[in-house]
């Protein structure tokens, strides 16, 4: 009912005109839904988390294979109107399950229902403005095509004569001849008994729309060779051969290729025997198919049959596709080839430069296949291309590892991750800091294998480069007030006292109150009639004595620092606000760094939140990162075992800090400014 309504609606948005020609009595609003469009139709919308298994099995087999929440399901007016598309492209008078089907596709992101079978009764045409001349025509040659479709020997003469000026290698509208349709159906019979009428065995589908409105864009150029490639009929493609059918299709020799060979198609549809039957015959694996507009489909080059057999992920066949002998070339060099080789070579040089270009031509092809695998997740593919010398690009390296890793395949990431070094480092682009090193350091994460884990202390180590760490700089302190260091902790001269682990330190606010801002606070909460004490708390007497020296003697020279103050001193310079003399201790940490203090000097520069040292810590950790791997402090510092830190941040820091040096050495316009 809800359908009905819907179409009535629909009734004049699509009402056509009357012509000059004949009336036209077949409208829109007349089509008629058959019940298992409806119920398709209903399925559909109640059931957006299932998908067919196999629409072509009578009945159709729904499972649930993955869930689809659809936030927002297309109306219904949706699904009828780009149904009835469907239909009338047909010329159909009937929406079945089918255009149902096909209206899914469209509306639903990720339900893949087969595309409608070619069949010889959507040839026949079932409204169109003819006059009377024209339609006793249309309907002459229909018939024809019924009757050879029959198989029926002694009516090829009458169909021949029905079918009109061209005879046996008449069009439908699909722009397919008899013989097509035939080799589609793979009736061996019926294409053996056209063959011997006549037919033309490499007719084309034909480009143009005018004359054939229905021809499928992706069959043009197509011959009955490819229709019977397509739907592995062997014994047909076996009868085609025999009889002198090209090879290559449409394809002349020299030009651009705009349509899919046949042994594309058979090796995008694994099909070991035809593969190894028109490698036989010539076939050639380097063609590639180009789009029309002349722009190649994808980033590498032309889609030919190793990237077809590669981006399915059918290894027999790419490796079958590989064993073929490579065909020589013609001495006569492309402008691309010339600007190539850049001068031109003598004679006696032909044979060498045919090899030479032969394999030039081998390898981009099989870096084309790589990328198609890697794309696909086909990481078996992947690492047979790579075991035969074609070198990794970063992209399908990524892949290939972010595949093993959702897949749990621990041999193979390991294999990956020590090919990591033979990419260039030319190959290091922006996708190696946004999908690169999130990926690794995810692994870093997740596995806790020692083997993983060194393999990737290498690669971070290997990212970082040979040049050392960026070095901390000295802050030059402003000129301030400064006494004789006479005044030092001198009672008879001091207007202030602090009480530091219950010992008194006089000091003069004169000096204090423009020292920083926290001492500033603490002699403004004090006036100066008040004779109370200052308590410091949380600060040794030694380390206040030094902070105190260095603020008599105007700077850090005449400070004498044991090591096992420094930390104290640092962390007093961050309370007291001491910028100069907190620098003063980052670099005399960084200085002394070294693998058994790094994790205390990086946790104690975390917790006081100083992060130049931070950073330099970081540094020093992916620098020295093969040894430090195998320190059991280094260890719960990134996994975190006893909760005390977030491991998840100082894998993230480690992160960031790796980033920022690969942009600075390969990515910048200064490269190696940061060093």
């Amino acid at each position: 009912d809800l359908v009905s309504r819907a179409m009535h609606h629909l009734q004049p948005l699509n009402a056509k005109q009357p012509g000059n020609g004949t009336p036209l009595h077949h409208k829109q609003g007349s089509l008629y839904w058959e019940p298992e469009a409806l119920y398709t139709l209903c399925y559909f919308m109640h059931c957006p988390q299932m998908e067919w298994e196999n629409p072509n099995v009578e009945p159709s087999k729904v499972t649930l294979q993955t869930e689809r929440p659809f936030i927002v399901l297309p109306p219904l007016m949706e699904w009828i109107r780009v149904a009835v598309a469907h239909a009338g492209h047909r010329r159909s008078f009937s929406v079945d399950s089918d255009d149902v089907r096909q209206a899914a596709r469209l509306l639903l992101p990720g339900v893949d229902c087969e595309p409608r079978q070619l069949k010889i009764d959507d040839c026949f045409c079932a409204s169109r403005k003819l006059d009377a001349v024209a339609t006793e025509a249309k309907f002459k040659q229909d018939l024809g095509f019924r009757m050879l479709n029959c198989g029926r020997t002694d009516l090829v003469k009458q169909a021949i004569a029905l079918l009109g000026p061209d005879g046996i290698n008449s069009m439908s509208e699909q722009g397919m001849t008899p013989l097509m349709y035939a080799c589609v159906r793979g009736d061996e019979a019926m294409v053996q008994m056209l063959l011997d009428a006549g037919a033309d065995l490499n007719a084309e589908v034909v480009s143009t729309a005018h004359k054939y409105p229905s021809v499928h864009p992706e069959t043009r150029h197509w011959t009955a060779l490819t229709f019977a490639v397509l739907h592995g009929h062997i014994p047909v493609v076996q009868l085609l051969l025999d009889a002198g059918a090209k090879v290559e299709g449409s394809l002349e020799h020299g030009e651009e290729n705009y349509s899919e060979t046949p042994l594309q198609l058979a090796a995008a549809a694994g099909n070991f025997e035809l593969v190894s039957l028109l490698l036989e015959r010539g076939a050639d694996p380097m063609i590639g198919t180009m789009y029309r507009n002349g722009i190649s489909m994808t980033p590498q080059g032309d889609m030919n049959s190793f990237s077809q057999a590669a981006a399915h992920g059918h290894r027999n066949v790419f490796r079958k596709l590989l064993a073929q002998p490579e065909k020589e070339k013609s001495d006569i060099l492309s402008l691309e080839e010339i600007l190539a080789e850049g001068n031109d070579l003598p004679d006696s040089a032909a044979a060498p430069l045919c090899a030479s270009r032969n394999s030039k031509a081998k390898l981009k092809a099989l870096k084309e296949a790589m990328y198609h695998s890697a794309e696909h997740g086909y990481v078996d593919v992947t690492i047979d291309i790579r075991s035969i010398g074609v070198p990794w690009t970063l992209h399908t390296w990524l892949e290939s590892l972010r595949t093993s890793f959702q897949q749990h395949r621990r041999p193979l990431i390991q294999c990956l991750l020590k090919e990591f070094k033979s990419i260039q480092e030319e190959e290091y682009t922006e996708e190696l800091i946004t999908q690169g090193l999130p990926l690794m350091f995810e692994i870093l994460k997740a596995s806790k294998n020692e083997v993983i884990s060194q393999q990737l202390s290498v690669i971070f180590t290997h990212c970082y480069g040979p040049y050392p760490i960026p070095k901390l700089v000295e802050i030059k302190r402003k000129q301030t007030s400064r006494l004789d260091p006479h005044f030092l902790n001198n009672k008879e001269m001091s207007d202030v006292t602090f009480l530091v682990e219950g010992r008194p330190f006089y000091a003069h606010r004169v000096l204090l109150f423009t020292a920083s801002p926290r001492f500033k606070a603490l002699l403004s909460s004090k006036p100066a009639a008040d004779s109370t004490c200052i308590e410091i708390n949380y600060v040794k007497y030694p380390i206040f004595q030094l902070v105190m020296q260095y603020l008599y003697y105007g700077g850090a020279e005449s400070l004498l620092i044991k090591n096992n103050e420094i930390m104290e001193l640092l962390s007093a310079a961050k309370f007291f606000q001491l910028e100069a003399l907190q620098r003063h201790c980052e670099i005399i940490c960084a200085k002394s760094i070294n693998t058994e203090n790094c994790v205390d000097i990086y946790n104690h520069a975390k917790f006081l939140g100083v992060t130049e040292l931070s950073a330099y810590c970081e540094g020093y950790f992916l620098k020295n990162m093969m040894v430090l791997i195998e320190n059991e402090a280094f260890k719960q510092l990134l996994y975190d075992k006893n909760g005390e830190t977030s491991g998840q941040n100082v894998l993230q820091d480690l992160q960031r800090t790796l980033a920022t040096r690969i942009q600075s050495i390969h990515l910048s316009s200064s490269k190696g400014s940061i060093v």
